[in-house]
């Protein structure tokens, strides 16, 4: 089996490299299905051992050309780590300082303008509970108003408050954000969010006319979430299973994420 952390450079840890292939794997998955916004949007992973210090994404560099070495390491307020030419977007450690700082789960922070997911920030109610794949988020999505781009340090605590202990929160007309104890978690987050709120979309659609959508009742959607939330049956945490496979087939069609 392919060793997918090896060429870690001497003046970097093992439990470093690891979580640098990890994240940037995770941006390479998030561009390969589209869900990614040019050289914005940012996936922020905790340096391991360090409470303080995280990993984010050079400014100016496409998702799919993330790789491990060119991940920046910053503190809490923003400093770089690290001797880089690069830059980070501010806006990044604004959103993601504020959670990492908040909790200890927050391992990895994550936050794109997915198109269905902005689409549903835009909607009071969020994403509804109408696929098997929105029952994961049922009444355990936050919000949070949109206050303009997020470079004001005094929009940390609000965005902390709001999230509360939820792993999901939609940013009104702006996108979401997932939060996961790994880039694998958090990604598949993302991805069954995605998936439905463009199931959403394409009913409301097709109910335009007047078509009364089926909605399941309280006790079934909430029965369906802890299902999920709990690991009950062979659930596993999300990306607990995926990620393997997902670092898989990034490895057969080009493994230089991990360079």
């Amino acid at each position: 089996m392919t060793d997918h952390y090896s060429g870690r450079p001497d003046h970097i840890s093992e439990s470093e490299w690891k979580a640098r292939v990890d994240l940037a794997a995770c941006y390479r998955m998030v561009a390969r299905l589209g869900m990614d916004d040019l050289i914005y949007n940012h996936i922020s992973m905790r340096v391991p051992g360090h409470e303080d210090q995280f990993l984010l994404n050079p400014y100016g560099f496409l998702f799919e050309e993330i790789t491990a070495s060119s991940l920046v390491r910053i503190d809490l307020d923003g400093n770089k780590l690290d001797d880089t030419p690069y830059t980070v977007n501010k806006a990044a450690f604004v959103i993601h300082g504020a959670i990492h700082k908040s909790s200890h789960d927050a391992v990895c922070v994550l936050h794109t303008h997915s198109d269905a997911s902005v689409a549903v920030s835009c909607q009071q109610h969020g994403l509804l509970p109408l696929s098997q794949f929105a029952m994961r988020f049922y009444k355990r999505q936050a919000f949070h108003d949109y206050e303009g781009v997020a470079i004001d340090l005094d929009e940390q605590a609000r965005i902390i408050n709001h999230l509360g202990d939820n792993r999901v929160m939609l940013m009104r007309n702006h996108g979401i954000l997932t939060v996961g104890r790994t880039p694998g978690e958090a990604f598949m987050l993302l991805y069954y969010f995605e998936r439905a709120a463009r199931i959403q979309l394409d009913l409301q659609a097709a109910t335009a006319s007047g078509t009364k959508l089926v909605v399941p009742p309280h006790e079934v959607c909430e029965k369906a979430a802890r299902q999920f939330w709990e690991s009950k049956g062979d659930i596993l945490i999300a990306g607990e299973r995926e990620w393997p496979a997902f670092l898989r087939q990034l490895d057969r069609e080009g493994a230089d994420y991990r360079q």
